[in-house]
C-alpha cells in the first residue's frame, strides 16, 4: 500500500515540477512596476538578460548549435525571433530551454518506470517509451507556445500605447511643431516599455541620419506590428510629399482605440461564454450528489 502511494507522490511531484517549468509564476507586482518605470527596461529586447532563463554557457553551446542546424535545414524562424525580441530573449537560450525541457520530458517516465521496477512492480517497456515520446515532444514545443502568448500580449500593449503616442503627436503638430520634432517629443513624454522603444528608435536617427518614418517602418517589421508600419507610411507622405497628416493621424488614433475596445469586448464575451462550462459541471455534480442516495436505494431493491 505504501509503494503505490510513493509512486503516486513522485508522479505528482514530477507533474507539478513540469507545470512550474513550462509556466513559471508571474513576477511580484512591485517588481513589475519598478521594471516598467526604468527607462532602460527595453534594452533586454536587443541584449538578453543573462541572469534569467537558462545558463549562458548552455545557450552559447547547445542552443547556438541547434539554432544553426535549424537555419541550415531551411526552417523559417523569423516569427519566433520577432516574438523573442518582444519578450526579451535570444534564440540561442530559447533553443537551449527547449532541449532541456525535452530531455526532462523524455527522462521523467523512464525514471518513474525504473523506480517501479526497483520496487518489484513489473512495467511493460512500451508504456514508458510511448509516454517518453509524448512528453518529450510536448515539453520541446511548449516554450514556443509560451513565447507566442507573451509576444501577443506585448503586441497588444504596444498597439494601445501607439494610440496614445499618436494623440501626443497630433497635439504637437497642432502646436506648430514639425513632424520629426513632434515624433521625438511624443516618444520622450510617454512612459513604459513601448514608449522607450519608440524613443530609442527615434534617437538613432540623430546619429545615423535616417528619416524617422524609415526607422519606425523597420521597427514595425522587426516587432511584427503592422500598425506601426502603416503609421510610418503615412508619415513618409508628410516628409516627402509635404502632405498634411495631422487629420489622418487623429483618425488613425481613433481607429486604434476603437479596434482595441472591440478586441476587449470580444475577449470579455469569450471569457463569459467559457464560464458557462464550469457552472454546468458544478450543476451536474450537485444533481449527482442529491440523486445518488435515491438511485442507490432503488438499485439495491431491484
Amino acid at each position: 500500500m505504501i509503494v503505490p502511494i510513493l509512486l503516486g507522490a513522485l508522479a505528482g511531484a514530477g507533474a507539478l515540477l513540469s507545470v512550474r517549468l513550462l509556466f513559471p509564476p508571474a513576477p511580484p507586482l512591485q517588481a513589475a512596476v519598478d521594471r516598467l518605470h526604468r527607462r532602460n527596461a527595453l534594452a533586454s529586447l536587443t541584449t538578453p538578460d543573462q541572469s534569467e532563463g537558462m545558463n549562458d554557457l548552455l545557450g552559447r553551446t547547445v542552443g547556438a548549435s541547434l539554432a544553426r542546424v535549424a537555419r541550415e535545414l531551411g526552417l523559417n524562424m523569423n516569427a519566433l525571433e520577432a516574438d523573442l525580441r518582444l519578450t526579451g530573449g535570444s534564440i540561442e537560450q530559447h533553443m537551449a530551454k527547449k532541449v532541456v525541457l525535452g530531455l526532462y520530458g523524455v527522462a521523467l517516465p523512464a525514471v518513474l518506470s525504473w523506480l517501479a521496477s526497483m520496487l518489484g512492480y513489473g512495467v511493460n517497456i512500451l508504456v514508458p517509451t510511448v509516454f517518453s515520446l509524448i512528453l518529450g515532444l510536448t515539453f520541446f514545443f511548449a516554450p514556443d507556445i509560451g513565447v507566442r502568448h507573451q509576444a501577443r500580449d506585448r503586441r497588444d500593449a504596444f498597439k494601445h500605447s501607439l494610440g496614445s503616442f499618436l494623440d501626443l503627436v497630433v497635439i504637437s503638430l497642432a502646436g506648430g511643431a514639425g513632424v520629426e520634432s513632434a515624433l521625438r517629443d511624443a516618444a520622450s513624454i510617454g512612459q513604459g516599455w513601448s514608449f522607450v522603444q519608440l524613443h530609442n528608435a527615434l534617437e538613432t536617427t540623430v546619429l545615423t541620419g535616417e528619416t524617422p518614418w524609415a526607422v519606425l517602418s523597420r521597427l514595425g517589421v522587426e516587432l511584427s506590428v503592422p500598425e506601426l508600419t502603416e503609421l510610418a507610411a503615412s508619415l513618409s507622405l508628410a516628409g516627402t510629399e509635404g502632405a498634411r497628416v495631422r487629420e489622418s493621424l487623429a483618425v488613425k488614433a481613433t481607429s486604434l482605440r476603437d479596434h482595441a475596445l472591440a478586441e476587449a469586448e470580444a475577449e470579455a464575451q469569450s471569457t463569459t461564454e467559457k464560464m458557462a462550462v464550469p457552472v454546468v459541471m458544478l450543476f451536474l455534480g450537485f444533481l449527482l450528489l442529491i440523486g445518488y442516495p435515491a438511485a442507490y436505494a432503488i438499485m439495491s431493491t431491484i
